[in-house]
């Protein structure tokens, strides 16, 4: 039943069918041509697959995005950026970093990171001096934020699979997000002293700094709520979801007036698109999943790569190099749901936490959206300014892609910097 099932989704793959359309359509045939289960199963697993309360968050938590990113808070969340950093080198660089790094923690979404930070800072950049590949490959790579700082989709998806608490994923997720703009800050500071760009004479100015962080609070709080209502017990995750759309309205609306009553309906209709797409997939993932576990593949995949080697930095060293590679041609969604249930008694017999392995990862495959020949975040780019080009950006984004493995591989190998902030808080 295995070989059918792989042989019929490989080959839709090959002739572009969705990845969805894929995993379904190769579960059918499986189970339709080697097993003598009822075909009335697939539409109970799917809709067994998306009938959870834990993915409820899902379809929240990117309205509330929604709301935040067409509320007015990017061009605060830049302004807030800029009095923080705007006078060092490479400033323009750093500003874009950090504010990704802000509206990460606000939307979940890499591609929704690119598109609002990158319309506002990529003609900035291009202006005072920037290379154009070097400026778009910086807001790409820093966009992967978007997935690895909390509220995260893909650590939504990934908890429900692995059983293990969302509030722990996303909390795991903090440092690893943190030194992920960071290091492209650092980058883009002796990149702009090296190639004598971005250089400044503004000075820091300590009033300024407070009134763009006093225009951003409203925005920048939405996280603290979020991850401080989950921790102390005042929400679950799902319930924190709900809040965030509460809270976006409120900030939105009221506050920032950033949009009128009549665009809300736009935004459910571009949150159900996206959630539609999500579902289908987690649906579709769900057959797959189960034709494997039913056939013992995960089982029989860790007792192989158990028998090459118990060398836990070596097997990991595997596990990364596969998850680089599916990130680089697999959407997340669809690769964390065929990963996950394969990798996860590997995991468990090499002792390594579940959660610290979800954001491992999900940092592989965040990854993937900068590679080609997907590389999401670079088409997202090259949408948002003509002179903006895909060869122009991978030009320029190979070094921040080395800086983001040597990174990998410091979250891959130093469990601390995902797990300590969890055990801090007991």
């Amino acid at each position: 039943m295995i070989e059918i099932l792989l042989v019929v989704m490989v080959f839709a793959l090959l002739i572009n069918v969705p990845i969805a359309v894929s995993l379904g359509f190769g579960g059918l045939m499986a189970l339709h041509f080697g097993s003598n289960v009822s075909l009335v199963l697939v539409a109970q697993r799917m809709f067994t697959a998306v009938d959870s309360t834990t993915l409820l968050a899902i379809p929240l938590f990117i309205f509330a995005g929604k709301i935040l990113s067409e509320g007015g808070i990017s061009k605060r969340l830049v302004n807030a950026a800029h009095a923080s950093v705007g006078w060092l080198p490479g400033s323009l660089g750093m500003v874009s970093v950090l504010a990704c790094m802000f509206f990460a923690a606000l939307t979940g979404s890499g591609p929704a990171t690119v598109a609002a930070i990158g319309s506002i800072m990529l003609p900035a950049m291009i202006e005072d001096g920037y290379p154009v590949g070097f400026s778009a490959a910086l807001i790409c790579s820093a966009s992967i934020m978007g997935v690895i700082l909390p509220p995260s989709i893909p650590y939504v998806n990934y908890a429900t699979i692995a059983g293990v608490s969302i509030g722990d994923q996303f909390m795991a997720g903090v440092v690893p997000g943190l030194m992920i703009g960071l290091f492209l800050m650092f980058f883009c500071y002796f990149a702009a002293k090296r190639r004598g760009f971005g250089q400044t004479t503004q000075k820091f100015d300590f009033k300024e700094f407070i009134i763009a962080f006093k225009n951003a609070f409203w925005g920048l709080l939405m996280p603290l709520i979020i991850l401080g209502g989950i921790y102390g017990g005042i929400f679950t995750p799902t319930e924190a979801a709900a809040v965030a759309c509460v809270y976006g309205l409120i900030v939105g609306y009221f506050i920032y007036r950033g949009f009128k009553l009549r665009q809300l309906i736009n935004f459910s209709y571009e949150s159900a698109k996206t959630t539609g797409m999500i579902f289908f997939i987690v649906a579709a993932a769900s057959i797959f999943s189960w034709i494997l576990a039913t056939e013992q593949v995960p089982a029989m995949i860790a007792s192989a790569v158990l028998g090459l080697t118990d060398n836990t930095i070596l097997i990991l060293l595997l596990i990364n190099i596969l998850l680089l590679l599916s990130g680089t041609f697999m959407e997340m969604t669809a690769s964390t749901f065929i990963y996950t249930p394969i990798l996860m008694p590997i995991i468990h017999q090499l002792g390594i936490h579940p959660v610290h392995f979800g954001v491992i990862m999900v940092l592989n495959m965040a990854i993937g959206f900068i590679t080609p020949p997907t590389g999401i975040h670079i088409f997202v780019a090259c949408g948002l300014d003509k002179r903006v080009t895909f060869n122009g950006v991978l030009r320029e984004v190979f070094p921040m892609f080395v800086v983001l493995i040597v990174l990998l591989m410091l979250v891959t190998y130093i469990e601390p910097l995902s797990m300590g902030l969890i055990r801090l808080l007991g």
